[in-house]
């Protein structure tokens, strides 16, 4: 999660599947025989747009998620292990790609809880 000192979490609405329409904090999976620390820094490069080290996040919590599609069609299902940290950044310093979310929004928690549904 990447919260602003405001207390925002930001999430991006799905470009592609699975959950294709959802929104989501941004993020991605880890690469066999990469290290969590590597993942780290080349997730946070290539989803905000700043290079940040393990060490800048705090460790939130464990989730699963379950889809009836994949990233190429509909052949499988998809099995998320998610791993969250916290992050604080400046508005100001990321760079957003365009590439997997259509849009991003700022939204505080209590809101974030009820964006879960596809849009």
């Amino acid at each position: 999660m990447w919260k602003t000192a405001r207390g925002e979490i930001l999430l991006g609405q799905r470009l592609n599947r699975p959950a294709q329409g959802y929104w989501f904090v941004p993020g991605g999976r880890v690469c066999k025989d990469e290290t969590l620390e590597a993942a780290f820094a080349r997730l946070t490069q290539a989803e905000l747009g700043v290079r940040l080290p393990l060490a800048a996040g705090t460790f939130y919590g464990v989730w699963q998620h379950f889809y009836d599609d994949n990233f190429s069609g509909e052949d499988f299902s998809t099995h998320y292990i998610v791993l969250g940290f916290r992050l604080r950044v400046a508005e100001s310093d990321l760079r957003l790609p365009d590439t997997q979310h259509g849009s991003y929004r700022w939204l505080t928690p209590e809101q974030a809880s009820g964006k879960r549904q596809c849009s």
